[in-house]
């Protein structure tokens, strides 16, 4: 599974958690740069930026490094429904390595 594919199984997951608050979608994914859009109502006793760091979370479990950096747009409405575009670096969590397969030495 490349990290295109990884990423957007956080998605699902996420949107599987927090669809009924917010959904996640990927807006552009170019080098380490991930833009990445939420919308819904999100809870009024949650912060708005916890919406933001779950992504993260989330991505830990798909061997993923996905930290928040910026919000670039945020519209909101007088119906507690809001839109905002987040962006992300992205990048490969290290993995553990056993020393005998890595190096072909046993």
């Amino acid at each position: 599974m490349n990290e295109r594919e990884k990423l957007e199984e956080v998605l699902r997951e996420f949107n599987r958690f927090h669809g009924s608050e917010a959904e996640a979608r990927i807006l552009k994914m170019e080098g380490d740069e991930v833009i990445i859009e939420f919308e819904g109502s999100f809870c009024a006793t949650c912060g708005l930026y916890d919406y933001f760091d779950d992504i993260k979370w989330e991505a830990m479990d798909f061997g993923l490094e996905l930290e928040p950096l910026e919000v670039l747009e945020a519209e909101e409405d007088e119906f507690e429904h809001g839109r905002y575009v987040v962006r992300y670096r992205l990048g490969r969590r290290p993995t553990i390595g056993m020393g005998i397969a890595e190096t072909g030495k046993g």
